[in-house]
């Protein structure tokens, strides 16, 4: 379908919402007299009213300075008190606005609940049980276009609730029309595959909505029963949907209404590209099409990929931006010393939840060995583990009984863990994209968090380029050489421990896995032919490049 302009939406942050609070300030009746005693003694915080000139104002000045002579005390404690009143009641305002669409007249309308924005009651009441007090700005300013069946391109920071913002469209329709094979949600990653199937049943479960997962690394067989019980909600990566549309009879998407990409801007690059545009043939022209990610891409010829028709774009934050609940620092360190100080980083985090990231498998598996020898709860997870291993590892995080997950980008995009308190960048990310998504591990839902990046001499210039796309300078974590460098030697010992387990399982797996690596990833030698293909296409499931 031919694409048309993007119509774009954005919320009211700026200058208009600041305007316009305090002129509603200004206006409350009964503290007319005193706001002005308040602009008086709080000169450069408040602006003045639209309309109202400096002459007025020191007129108005002049004047309260006369009578000020006559005000017993019993007054000023009055007028004291009114002026509380109205900061007061300007803070209450302030957390309002930050929720409030502009109406058609240019007035703000303050969104407190998931009602206002038209939202069915049996959903509403799903939104209060899971605890979403009131919409997120993401929420408002997409759902209603959604419900008029529109397809949207949505940017929004990372944790800022964009799987509702998809799940809840998609649900009230479904209510409507409830049908097999209705909405089908790709995801870059498993792991995120699953959580949003969880997300949909959470919303859903009022309405007996049934969802399935098709993800790579899990038996097809059994899949191809779950297609065959036609779920209203199908997540999936794009692998291994096209598997079971090529292979698995009597499934196709003919009936499919919607449409969603989640981390859009990874399923629309070169990686998924060619397998997207194969799963964009065979499914229905005429259906309504979601992009949602915390980084959209603005290339044109990306987003006809997708064949969007006439989206309307949604944004409240800019292409590269991180909440400002987030605490960011680095540490420019010799790389010699890059495992010390990030035992110091855990011992100083003691009982924290942290997720470390690294670039390699390997480098994730050192790491979680050498944190366990040095008595550390530390579980790695992969592109290279079996999908139960990953799961289990997840679910070992997430429950508490492991704190500290060491991950490849494979955790980096979409995963939602609100206990999460501090992400530890080992090996730095290789464009901004991907920092922006590994620091949105934490600091989600309004909580804070913090991030810490080692930068070595050999970063430098990544670190800049990562710096000049947030805009702004990421301060320096402090740390004495000294105490960092007690821990040398008892790091050095674990190090040593970590190599020689690394080299058993090395030899324990044996030569003819490791001959297998050139023929195809993940080791499975002496496969050839459409085989191969089918390898390939899983291994884009992982994630990782």
């Amino acid at each position: 379908m031919p694409e048309g302009p993007a119509k774009k939406r954005k919320t009211s942050h700026g200058a208009a919402a600041v305007v316009a609070r305090k002129s509603r300030v200004e206006t409350i009746p009964e503290t007319a007299k005193l706001s002005k005693r308040l602009k008086k003694s709080m000169k450069g915080v408040l602006v003045p009213v639209v309309g109202e000139s400096q002459s007025e104002e020191e007129e108005d000045d002049k004047e309260e300075e006369e009578k000020g002579d006559d005000k017993t005390d019993s007054e000023e404690e009055e007028e004291k008190e009114g002026v509380k009143e109205v900061v007061v009641r300007e803070k209450m305002e302030i957390s309002e606005i930050m929720t409030a669409p502009e109406s058609a007249a240019g007035e703000l309308v303050v969104v407190k609940s998931f009602k206002q924005l038209g939202v069915m009651d049996s959903l509403c009441e799903a939104c209060e049980n899971l605890g979403y007090k009131q919409p997120t700005p993401i929420q408002v300013e997409s759902i209603p276009v959604a419900l008029e069946g529109k397809d949207v391109i949505a940017l929004a920071e990372t944790g800022s609730g964009k799987t509702a913002a998809f799940a809840l469209p998609i649900l009230q329709a479904l209510w409507n029309n409830p049908i097999g094979l209705f909405a089908c949600v790709l995801a870059p990653t498993r792991e995120l595959a699953f959580q949003i199937s969880d997300q949909f049943e959470a919303l859903g479960g009022g309405i007996g909505v049934r969802c399935a997962v098709i993800v790579g690394g899990m038996d097809m067989m059994t899949q191809s029963v779950a297609l065959g019980k036609k779920p209203h909600v199908l997540v999936a990566t794009p692998g291994r949907l096209l598997d079971h549309l090529e292979n698995t009879k009597g499934f196709s998407l003919r009936t499919l209404k919607y449409l969603v990409m989640d981390e859009a801007d990874r399923l629309l690059d070169m990686d998924f590209g060619p397998i997207l545009d194969k799963i964009l043939k065979v499914i229905p022209k005429t259906r309504n099409t979601y992009l949602f990610s915390a980084t959209m891409t603005s290339k044109v010829e990306k987003l006809q990929r997708a064949s969007l028709s006439s989206p309307v774009r949604v944004e409240v934050s800019s292409k590269y931006s991180t909440v400002s609940t987030l605490i960011q620092r680095f540490l420019f360190i010799p790389f010699k010393h890059k495992d010390t100080y990030l035992v110091y980083l855990m011992n100083e985090f003691a009982g924290q939840t942290v997720i470390i990231f690294t670039r390699t498998v390997q480098e994730t598996n050192r790491l979680a060995i050498l944190l366990r020898h040095l008595g550390f709860k530390a579980v790695p997870l992969n592109g290279q583990m079996s999908q139960s291993a990953r799961l289990g590892a997840l679910n070992k995080f997430k429950s508490g009984s492991r704190n500290i997950l060491v991950a490849t980008d494979v955790a980096a995009r979409g995963l939602d863990i609100p206990s999460v308190d501090c992400v530890i960048n080992h090996d730095l990310a290789q464009d901004s994209k991907t920092y922006i998504h590994r620091v949105g591990r934490t600091a989600r839902a309004g909580r804070s968090g913090r991030s810490i990046s080692i930068v070595t001499q050999y970063d430098v210039e990544l670190f800049l380029r990562i710096e000049a796309a947030l805009g702004k300078k990421i301060p320096e974590f402090e740390a004495e050489e000294e105490n960092v460098l007690i821990f040398s030697e008892r790091v050095g010992e674990a190090q040593r421990e970590a190599a020689k387990l690394m080299r058993e399982e090395k030899d324990r797996k044996g030569g003819g896995r490791g001959e297998g690596r050139s023929g195809g990833s993940g080791g499975r030698g002496g496969r050839g032919g459409a085989k191969a293909g089918k390898r390939r296409r899983d291994d884009m499931d992982r994630g990782e490049e």
